[in-house]
């Protein structure tokens, strides 16, 4: 009772920093006039402009992002979709005992009539090897079930070599992986199939939720992962998803395998072997209503560290597959290579930059009394954050990010600190040629959530 108390006055008090900003910008623009000042108009003239690219890629994914659920109907209906097709699910487990059962049970209860599971321990120390020997023990022995489970257990090689072992013990023609952090949805299988509805759709994205929301940074990630996911959806208009998080992703077996399976050689083998698949020709898809839980980082310190896996392996992405970048190869996709992964690095590159170019802007802001820029970024933003959390699937479970809205662009900033972070020690790996190991913080598990149990 008490810890409750003290996570509520702790959300208050935080509530109330956050919304101080925003309500002082509006009061300024109500209670002040605007100073005409030339000599510093240009400044804020040269940052709008510098960012006016990745404006325009959120222009562009505002605008064709509504019509992805038209465009749903008419590709199933036009290519219908691999309902009977079998399916096998690895997932890939090192030191995972607080989750790993509880995500097996889940892709058990989604029911999907021709399924396979497949568990790698990858060399875990704890009690990962023993729990799921005993539910796979139990589960053979009691359940009548056609769903067939098998269990792996290797020296510690990393995810890649993991998931490519759990490859050659698969019977599916499809391959789906998800994390032994996560909970999938019991429609999840059934949904992500749907948009597999020509050969050429070799890699689907399901809707990753933060499924652990009791402290503020994990309600942070809730919101991050919300407003990021809803872009997939223009994305997938353009079949070009080129991040397919292991959390929640679906293959074609034999594109995986023409394609020489994972990448041992960069830490975030998912993002790589996406983006490989564009590389070669296919088309990749997101899944709204595919939703898996994942289990976010519920400290600083485990945050930055899985920031920088991703910045890093990104950033070894990009530089692999860096002949896709304004590429005129009648295979690939214009929007993903004049458009996504061009402004992809450019925000990277903004962002070495931002304090900088902040300080600018909101000095010109306040030294001029010209707070309209800003009362339109804030009203926009809020505006689009309620449409997302309106439209997805998992809106009942969302709601409690209504009250964030408001205030969503200063948690933005907060994410790009710690995006900042992560990107300065990327670079410095990249200049010294350092490996990255695989990092890891402590889970607590999910299914709290009573929407989740569910």
């Amino acid at each position: 009772m008490k810890q409750s108390i003290f996570v509520l006055f702790q959300y208050g008090v935080l509530l109330c920093l956050l919304y101080t900003p925003s309500i002082a910008v509006f009061y300024m623009y109500i209670t002040t006039e605007p100073e005409s000042s030339n000599s510093l108009a240009g400044l804020r003239l040269i940052i709008i402009l510098l960012l006016a690219p990745i404006f325009a890629k959120y222009v562009v994914q505002l605008c064709t992002a509504p019509f992805y659920s038209l465009a749903g109907r008419i590709r199933q209906a036009k290519g219908g979709c691999p309902s009977e097709a079998t399916v096998s699910v690895l997932i890939p487990a090192w030191n995972e005992e607080v989750g790993v059962l509880k995500t097996l049970q889940s892709v058990l209860d989604t029911q999907y009539r021709h399924l396979e599971v497949i568990v790698i321990n990858d060399g875990s120390t704890d009690a990962t090897h023993e729990l799921v020997t005993g539910f796979v023990k139990e589960y053979e022995a009691h359940n009548q079930s056609n769903t067939k489970i098998k269990y792996l257990y290797l020296p510690n090689g990393g995810k890649a070599k993991a998931l490519n072992r759990g490859l050659t013990l698969a019977d599916g023609e499809f391959i789906l992986t998800i994390d032994a952090d996560s909970v999938m949805d019991k429609a999840a299988i059934v949904n992500i199939m749907k948009q597999f509805t020509d050969n050429e759709v070799a890699a689907v994205a399901g809707n990753v939720i933060i499924g652990n929301r009791k402290k503020p940074i994990e309600v942070m990630q809730q919101l991050e992962y919300l407003y990021g996911f809803f872009f997939k959806r223009a994305d997938s208009l353009f079949n070009s998803v080129y991040i397919i998080g292991g959390a929640a992703a679906a293959y074609r077996k034999n594109v995986l395998m023409e394609l020489g399976g994972f990448d041992h050689d960069i830490i975030t083998e998912d993002i790589e072997m996406s983006t490989r698949i564009l590389a070669h020709g296919y088309k990749t898809r997101y899944a709204a209503d595919a939703v898996v839980y994942t289990e976010g980082p519920a400290s600083w310190t485990g945050l930055c560290n899985q920031r920088l896996r991703w910045k890093y392996g990104r950033l070894l992405t990009f530089i692999k597959h860096r002949k896709l970048f304004f590429s005129c190869n009648k295979k690939h996709n214009v929007y993903l290579t004049f458009l996504l992964l061009p402004v992809a690095v450019y925000a990277e590159l903004a962002l070495l930059f931002e304090a900088v170019l902040l300080t600018i802007f909101y000095g010109y802001t306040i030294y001029t009394s010209d707070y309209l820029p800003l009362a339109i970024l804030i009203l926009f933003i809020s505006s689009v954050i309620a449409l997302q959390i309106v439209i997805d699937p998992m809106s009942r479970f969302h709601r409690n990010l209504l009250v964030l809205a408001p205030v969503a662009w200063i948690i933005f900033y907060i994410i790009d600190v710690v995006e900042f972070q992560a990107l300065c020690r990327s670079l410095k790996r990249l200049l010294k040629r350092e490996e990255l190991t695989w990092q890891k913080w402590v889970r607590v598990g999910l299914l709290s959530d009573p929407v989740i149990a569910k």
